[in-house]
């Protein structure tokens, strides 16, 4: 059970929908951590979720209600979210993770920033967690 806010977390990009939607598949545990975390620290969005919220909607995997820049402005306008972006660092970092972590170079991303801002990930992705448990990086559950 999650009881405490993180220093800072970097969303996931179906956790950042989640939150966004009011979508009960992000347990109210989780997302009290993450409202707490907004108080007292940093969540962040990674600047490749916009990308991948774009492209699951333009191969019509995803439905919004509305356009996806729209959304997208909306969602990052919510108190106490910051984009992180793809520095040169993260972008290389993330070639430089064992790929046993994840072939999709979005989630790499996702690792990378979060280590670089020394963040815990917010995801329900089993292979990230499972890296995480390894070690190699802070992550909580997100389902």
């Amino acid at each position: 059970m999650v009881r405490r806010a993180m220093n800072n977390l970097v969303l996931d990009t179906h956790a950042w929908i989640w939150l966004v939607e009011g979508n009960p598949r992000l347990p109210m545990e989780v997302r009290s951590a993450i409202e707490q975390t907004a108080i007292e620290g940093w969540v962040y969005i990674s600047a490749i979720s916009p990308w991948e919220i774009g492209l699951l909607v333009a191969k019509k995997k995803l439905n919004l209600g509305s356009d996806v820049q729209a959304w997208v402005d909306r969602a990052l306008g919510l108190h106490g979210l910051r984009l992180a972006p793809i520095s040169p660092q993260i972008a290389v970092d993330s070639t430089r993770l064992p790929f046993d972590i994840h072939p999709d170079p979005a989630d790499r991303i996702l690792v990378a920033t979060a280590r670089h801002l020394g963040a815990t990930l917010v995801t329900a992705d089993r292979m990230l967690l499972q890296y995480g448990e390894r070690g190699f990086f802070s992550c909580l559950a997100a389902s």
